[in-house]
């Protein structure tokens, strides 16, 4: 089985993505993260994607379907965080599951643009053990210091107000017609992403069964 967890950024897919791996053990692919660890890595792939990430501008489909069909192989179930981001990205995976004869199911989380940019421009992580902390929801003990090893805490730059606001309009313009795709096929369920956290899972959960 695989699931796809669709929505703008901020919108808690990489919750609702860690949560359901802990329920069922699947393998939790956040295209993201994984940039973000070869960008720092400095790799041939981080390196191509970092000028990309950095402007919040979308990493070039070919890079990111070749590295996810890498870390899909041999995986009995996966959870999708962050990936299909555009209708051709959409598209290619749909043709990839079909070779597979995978099923899969499309969970959209639905927030407004204000609430996403205080979610996204509060974020805050360790620049050594890579703790993440919210100003507003969850806040380290002491301003601009992890708990838990006490190092700095750096805002990343794909974070910033300016950054936010172009990645939502680049979501908008390019990747919301991936929902409709998703509608069309029959495979999308909407979710209101404001809801609690565990709410949301309960109701992913009831859609899987």
């Amino acid at each position: 089985m695989i699931v796809i967890m669709f929505g703008p950024p901020g919108s808690g897919k990489g919750t609702q993505s860690s949560l359901l791996k802990e329920k069922r053990g699947w393998s939790h692919l956040s295209t993201g993260d994984i940039l973000r660890s070869e960008v720092k890595q400095q790799t041939e792939l981080g390196l191509k994607a970092k000028a990309f990430m950095e402007s919040g501008q979308l990493v070039p489909d070919q890079l990111v379907i070749d590295m996810l069909f890498a870390h899909m192989d041999g995986a009995e179930g996966a959870i999708l965080d962050g990936f299909p981001r555009t209708l051709t990205q959409a598209q290619a995976l749909e043709a990839e599951l079909g070779k597979r004869e995978l099923d899969y199911k499309v969970f959209s989380l639905e927030l407004s643009q204000e609430e996403l940019e205080t979610r996204l421009t509060g974020r805050r992580v360790c620049s050594s053990c890579g703790t993440l902390y919210h100003l507003n929801f969850f806040p380290p003990a002491q301003e601009g210091q992890c708990d838990s090893c006490q190092s700095q805490l750096e805002q990343r730059p794909d974070d910033s107000l300016e950054v936010v606001r172009k990645r939502l309009s680049v979501y908008f313009e390019q990747t919301y017609p991936v929902k409709a795709f998703y509608e069309e096929l029959g495979k999308l369920k909407s979710l209101d992403g404001t809801m609690d956290k565990h709410e949301i899972q309960n109701s992913i959960h009831m859609n899987i069964n």
